[in-house]
């Protein structure tokens, strides 16, 4: 057993949500609702996060994919799979695995991902690192006033942002918050984290997905994201930030249905 929670709802192929930092699967209702006619729709609570366990033992970027390809595989044999911004990252993970558990994936959605979150010499998309640094302080004083600077921060700039930012919020509120060592642990291995290395091994046809303003993942990083990858489509959604299937929900989901529509024969 994973210890991870998960929700399904509809029927059809199988693909599965994972959800950003400090968020769970309640900010996935409004996309599921929507898909749930034509797939069977898996949303889960990735480690530390809602009402899944938190596992220190399994804690690294691999440990928390494996927990997700269990908890997945134990629904489906076989499922596309959609990873937001940290849920991208465990996406991207995955996909990479071994054979046993890349050959499980049809599909690859990534919304407002990167492979990196820090800026860096040869990586001019990610975030100043004092910013990350000062968020990873905040989480040890105030993690409360410190995850919802963070929301606030996803919608900033985007059109409906604050019907955005509510539902954000009372996602986190009504299922629960993420664990504090869980917040700490994921705001390591993305500053620290870099996947390019593991592009050249994802092999599954990918649609990865930016917003125009978003300011968490720089479009730049989702468009180089897209171009290190094997077979990728880039969209970027104009006056979308960071969540962009809760501002511009209608748009998302037809994308996404005419992408997945080849995993349903």
């Amino acid at each position: 057993m994973s210890g991870l929670h998960t929700e399904v709802r509809g029927s059809g192929p199988t693909l599965a949500l994972l959800h950003g930092w400090g968020l769970n699967l309640r900010v996935w209702d409004g996309l599921a609702d929507v898909l749930s006619d034509r797939f069977r729709v898996v949303a889960v609570d990735l480690p530390g996060h809602g009402r899944s366990a938190w596992l220190p033992g399994r804690s690294s970027l691999a440990g928390q994919a494996d927990q997700v390809h269990k908890a997945v595989s134990e629904i489906a044999g076989t499922y596309s799979l959609l990873g937001w911004s940290l849920g991208g990252q465990i996406a991207l993970q995955l996909a990479a695995a071994g054979p046993h558990e890349s050959a499980a994936i049809d599909r690859l959605v990534l919304i407002a991902a990167t492979p990196r979150l820090s800026a860096g010499p040869d990586w001019p998309y990610g975030a100043p690192p004092q910013r990350l640094a000062e968020q990873e302080a905040g989480l040890r004083t105030d993690y409360r006033r410190t995850v919802g600077d963070f929301l606030e921060l996803q919608v900033r700039g985007s059109a409906g942002g604050e019907a955005a930012l509510a539902r954000l919020r009372a996602a986190l509120f009504a299922h629960g918050e993420a664990r504090p060592e869980a917040l700490v642990r994921g705001l390591t291995l993305l500053r620290d984290g870099d996947l390019r290395p593991l592009l050249g091994a994802i092999a599954q046809p990918a649609l990865v997905i930016a917003g125009q303003y978003d300011r968490v993942t720089l479009p730049g990083a989702s468009r180089a994201l897209a171009d290190g990858l094997a077979d990728a489509r880039f969209v970027e959604i104009r006056r979308a930030a960071h969540a962009p299937f809760l501002s511009h929900l209608p748009q998302v989901s037809a994308l996404l249905t005419e992408f997945l529509r080849p995993a349903q024969a």
